[in-house]
């Protein structure tokens, strides 16, 4: 699929790969206990299906921090500790790992620059997402031409959590202020990626609303504590 010309883009589910249970099948996080000969495998199986070589794909050693990198090949085996990364290397793929938290896709399709962030909680409140914008336009990108992706995570319907840790998270962007279907305290990662988007100028934001927590399709660590995580991926095809 494209999320703009000449750049492609994909959400993985749990489905389809190798791997017993609690990170069955298609784990691709190689920190949470997996097999690291599946999770290779499934990494790899993964690229192909998109088209991608896989010793061109990139992944981080994501710490939820504000951190971005700029990347013109894989970091290799030990990964830097950051949150985002661009490119405007055609056919280096950039990943996010996530099982809860926000996968952000951007492209800039003019200026060939793509971007990934991953922004939980932690990441949101830090900032990563307008970091990932401002690190684009620094080469080139123009935010209102800019696509962005806002992928799969846990809805601010689901994510309880303690009424401190909501009211600290809205003093810093207001727009997490979340509440459950139950009337408890939540915080909305989605809106508050959304806002940020918006601030920052993006021409263009984009969902994927699915909940991580609700939708059995996806790794979810607050739902099932131990699991996998699955990856949204963009590239620059040509």
């Amino acid at each position: 699929m494209e999320l703009a010309p000449g750049v492609g883009y994909a959400v993985t589910t749990r489905h389809g790969g190798a791997g017993a249970a609690p990170y069955d099948t298609r784990n691709l996080g190689g920190a949470v206990g997996d097999d690291p000969e599946t999770v290779r495998r499934n990494r790899e199986l993964t690229a192909r299906e998109f088209g991608l070589a896989p010793e061109r794909v990139v992944y981080m050693r994501q710490v939820h921090s504000p951190d971005i990198a700029y990347v013109t090949e894989p970091f290799g085996a030990e990964p830097p500790a950051l949150d985002g990364i661009v490119t405007d290397r055609a056919g280096l793929g950039l990943a996010v790992l996530v099982a809860d938290c926000g996968p952000v896709l951007l492209a800039d399709p003019v200026a060939r620059l793509v971007g990934a962030a991953h922004s939980g909680r932690v990441g949101t409140v830090a900032g990563v997402v307008p970091a990932l914008v401002e690190s684009m336009a620094a080469r080139g990108g123009d935010p209102a031409r800019m696509v962005a992706l806002v992928g799969p995570m846990a809805c601010g319907r689901c994510y309880e959590v303690p009424e401190q840790m909501r009211a600290e998270a809205a003093a810093a962007l207001p727009e997490l202020f979340g509440t459950t279907r139950q009337g408890t305290p939540a915080i909305d990662v989605r809106t508050g990626i959304t806002a940020q988007l918006a601030r920052a100028g993006v021409g263009d934001i984009r969902q994927d609303a699915r909940c991580t927590i609700e939708d059995p399709d996806f790794f979810s660590y607050r739902r099932d504590h131990t699991t996998g995580r699955f990856a949204g991926y963009v590239w620059l095809t040509d």
